[in-house]
This record gives C-alpha cells, structure tokens and sequence, in this order.
C-alpha cells in the first residue's frame, strides 16, 4: 500500500514539475488567417544563460538570444524587429503569441512549437510534375483589387522535392521562402523574426499558376506567369528629385547626440551613398549587411556612407536602442542618423527634395561635388540568388564611375 503510494505521488510530481526546452530541432506554426504558417528552429544551450534559438529559411539563420525562462514558460526576444514570443509549455508543445512591442496593447499572433526532427511541411506521395523552377512574372492583386507587379524566382531538389526562392517586389523582396512540392503545386512560407508569410501555389498549366500569399494581417492573390526574362521596372527610374533639385540636405542627429549634416567636412569632395533604412525593415537589414563590409573595405577609396534611419517610434532613446543594436549586429562604421518615425509625413519633411518615395530602403548616389547622381528603391537580397549577385556589380560600377570622376 505505501509503496503504491509512493509511485503515484512521484507520477504526480513529474506530472506537475514545469516542462523545460530540450536542444535539438523543433517545427514552429504561427496562425495568418484561418492557416498555419510553418517554420523550424534550432535550440541550443537549452535552460541556460547562453541559450540561442536560430531561425531557419532555406539557406537563411537568425540567430536569437537573451532568452528567459520562469515555471515552465519562455520569453524569447526577436531584438532586430523589436518584437517577443512568450510562451509556455503545455502537452507537449510550446505555446503562446509573438507580441510586437512597439505596438500599443498588440493582441499578438498566435504561436505553437514542437519538439522534434519534423519537416516544415509533410511531403505528398504524388507530388506535382510540373517544375517550379526558373524565373516567373507574378501579379499581386490585393482585397481591394489593386495589382502590383512582381518577379517570383524558384528552385527545387528532386529527391526532396523541397523548394526554395524568394519573390522580389519593387520595395525589395520577401526574402528566404521555404517549402515543398504539394499534390497540385508548391506551399512555401517564411520567418526570419517579423511577420509570417505562406504562399500557396496551384499551377494551371506548364507555364501558369494561381496561389494566395497569406500574412497575419492581409490576403493577397497570385497569378504567376513563366518568364525567363522577368524583371522587375528599373529601381533607378521609380524614386527621384523634385524638377529643379540637384541634390538633398538634412541636418539629423546620430544615436551618440552630434549632429551630422552632408556638408560636414568628412563628406566634403567624396562620393557619398545614402540609404535610407528603418531598423525594423528586413530589406534593409539586408542592405546594411552588405554595406557594412562593403565600407570597411573601401572607403579608404574617397566614398562615405550615411544612414538615414526612420524608426517606429518618434523617441530619441527609443531609437538610440533600436539603431545601437543595428549598429553592433553588423559591425557598423559608418554613421546612422535618426529622422523621426517611419511614416511618408515624416520622409517628405526631412528629405524635402525628392519624389514619390515608396520603399525602405531607398540608396541615394551623391558625387563629389554633392549632386544627386542616382537613386535606387528597394534592395534585392541574398535570396534572390542572381538579382543580388547583378545588384553587386552593378553599386560597385556606380561607385567607380563615380569616384573617376
């Protein structure tokens, strides 16, 4: 009798005692509409002061840290997005909601993980003949029946039948989508820390398709055309200056305080690149990690770089944190200027000079007497496998041509 006791006391206890994270692999969902959108993670130095969750897109890893725990629940900081999941550990999954911190009372998206080496999404056993891969032309059409043009790039593994691609937009691209060969087309989806994506494609025929791009907040309809010469419109034609200007001029304040103005000595008689970014903004997370080394290397040449940065929020010390941050995950040297909240108001008073901006980041090409020379909207990342590659040659021809001058 007492050693029956015993036994169901201690079941008891291992029933009650909080669950903890294990190391290894794990399938995470997070709700976009009525759907799931998955994403797998990796978990090492589990219930330690050194814990790190990456992330895992396709090629992509985003590394996560500063993660907490408390009687069975885990706070998890996504710091480039200012966002947190916070979770607890209940049958076996995790679950909670990612919270977007710079948003009043968010209500947050819903989240669940499981431990475990499981696939992002489950293979078929008669998965689709026809080929995704190549290049294709694909029309956003949005619940209000506007359209946007766009260029789908795609590549996938015969024996896995994963599938991995990014689509561009003329704002930049959505960066490292993942998935596999379904029954009648292709499922891919994404996160790298910001918002869900899913896109769900049914091909028509060899060289057309139909699909729905889902986010937490937004559906969108696909119409996918093959193209092996898909492009998108030229980024240098879309943002420009005013009829009558020349060049820009702003007078902002870097994170340390001082104020930093393009007529400053440092930047006087040198090709000078200004990107304007927001931390928040994936794309320009991108371009910051190019520019980054891209600038350590040459600007012993006579080229200076300037960040233009419009945060979340109009708050000086918000903004000393959120572009610090930047600043120290890509090792940045040059200066980053904050010029007040993210909004097109806020762009059109501190950058008075030019026209129809539309994207994040936006890289302004100045010459060494200070005129405005080119400006290119959006920014094609490593994702995009040859149009980043293209994108490369292309700032390094501008700045030599520039800097012979």
């Amino acid at each position: 009798m007492k050693l029956k006791y015993y036994v169901i006391s201690l079941l008891t206890l291992s029933a009650c005692s909080p669950q903890k994270w294990q190391d290894g692999l794990w399938r995470g969902e997070l709700a976009v509409q009525d759907k799931q959108a998955p994403f797998l993670f990796e978990v090492k130095n589990a219930n330690t002061d050194s814990t790190i969750l990456t992330l895992i897109n396709g090629k992509e890893r985003v590394p996560l840290t500063g993660i907490t725990y408390a009687s069975g629940s885990v706070t998890i900081p996504i710091e480039p997005y200012d966002a947190v999941i916070k979770a607890k550990f209940s049958g076996g999954y995790l679950e909670g909601r990612l919270f977007k911190n710079y948003i009043d009372d968010d209500k947050g998206i819903p989240f669940r993980a499981k431990r475990g080496d499981l696939p992002r999404f489950e293979a078929v056993a008669h998965p689709d003949s026809v080929s995704i891969d190549g290049k294709w032309d694909i029309l956003f059409i949005n619940e209000h029946n506007d359209t946007s043009r766009n260029v789908g790039i795609f590549t996938s593994d015969a024996d896995s039948q994963i599938v991995e691609g990014s689509i561009l937009t003329s704002g930049g691209d959505l960066r490292f989508l993942e998935g596999i060969v379904a029954d009648s087309g292709v499922t891919l989806s994404a996160f790298s820390g910001v918002n869900p994506y899913l896109i769900d494609i049914h091909f028509l025929d060899e060289n057309t398709f139909e699909g729905t791009f889902y986010t937490p907040k937004s559906t969108t309809k696909l119409i996918g055309t093959r193209n092996d010469k898909a492009a998108l419109d030229d980024a240098y034609s879309l943002t420009r200056l005013k009829t009558g200007a020349d060049r820009i001029h702003f007078k902002l304040p870097a994170t340390e305080g001082r104020i930093v103005a393009l007529d400053d000595e440092q930047y006087k008689n040198k090709v000078v690149v200004v990107s304007i970014l927001g931390s928040w903004c994936p794309n320009c997370l991108d371009e910051a990690k190019y520019l980054s080394p891209w600038y350590d290397e040459n600007k012993d040449r006579g080229v200076e770089i300037i960040g233009v940065a419009f945060e979340r929020k109009n708050d000086f010390e918000y903004a000393q944190t959120t572009i610090g941050q930047l600043k120290k995950r890509f090792d940045i040297h040059y200066e980053i200027v904050f010029a007040g909240q993210a909004n097109p108001e806020t762009v059109a008073n501190v950058l008075p000079e030019i026209e129809n901006f539309s994207s994040y980041p936006t890289t302004i090409f100045i010459d060494k007497k200070g005129k405005v020379r080119k400006i290119h909207t959006g920014f094609s990342g490593p994702a995009t496998g040859l149009f980043y590659n293209e994108y490369q040659t292309e700032f390094n021809n501008l700045i030599s041509s520039l800097l012979s001058e």
